[in-house]
């Protein structure tokens, strides 16, 4: 009999998250290892339990799915990551398969289509849902020059670029929070999430490297 597929869930809304749970837990051929509410919390289950593949939510707080796909895929790459996502913005997708996602599909997709998913990047192949595919090879294939200038940060979440933006405008902690109406801490945080992925120590250097990326321009 063949050893099942190791799976770890990790999806902020605990309604989706244990439906999917349950659904595949009706499949012989899976077997889920572990359910996460955030991206930290997925990071830490993939290093406890080496998964074969970690379905992956984008959107969650703290670290996010995209941030935690990076993690996983440089500590432990023999884990696969499928995103399962209601967002397919050209920056969501991109930004999440630059991190090491083998494979992108949306929450509206069909039961079986997510099964057939999960097989598919065990076996070593990128799988892509209906509409996405296109993009992603183009994309890949030659970068559309209005997508790069418009996300000059693709390491970034798009909240992760609003925050920096104002940053590079010379804006407060407190007038960045009250301007993206987010908690001072949140901001904090943020802050400490850009300054990791852009490299950089100070809130002068991500000033710089924001101006010479194109934010922070205009107020």
């Amino acid at each position: 009999m063949d050893v099942p597929i190791r799976i770890i869930v990790a999806d902020d809304h605990p309604v989706v998250r244990g439906g999917l749970v349950a659904l595949l837990r009706t499949i012989p051929s899976l077997d889920v290892v572990g359910e996460a509410s955030d991206g930290a919390t997925a990071v830490r289950l993939v290093q406890e339990h080496r998964p074969d593949v970690v379905i992956m939510d984008v959107r969650m707080p703290g670290m996010d799915g995209v941030e935690a796909t990076r993690q996983i895929r440089e500590q432990t790459p023999e884990s696969r990551v499928l995103i399962l996502t209601m967002y397919d913005d050209d920056a969501t997708v991109f930004t999440a398969m630059k991190a090491g996602a083998q494979g992108y599909l949306l929450k509206e997709s069909e039961q079986d289509d997510i099964v057939r998913a999960v097989h598919a990047v065990v076996a070593g192949e990128a799988i892509f849902g209906p509409g996405v595919a296109a993009r992603v090879l183009g994309y890949f294939a030659e970068p559309p020059p209005a997508v790069a200038a418009e996300y000059p940060f693709p390491e970034l979440t798009h909240r992760e670029r609003q925050v920096l933006a104002l940053l590079a405008q010379g804006r407060s902690n407190a007038d960045i929070a009250a301007e993206l109406f987010l908690s001072p801490k949140t901001v904090s945080n943020q802050l400490t999430a850009i300054f990791a992925k852009l490299q950089v120590a100070s809130r002068g250097e991500a000033i710089v490297r924001a101006r010479d990326g194109g934010l922070g321009t205009a107020r």
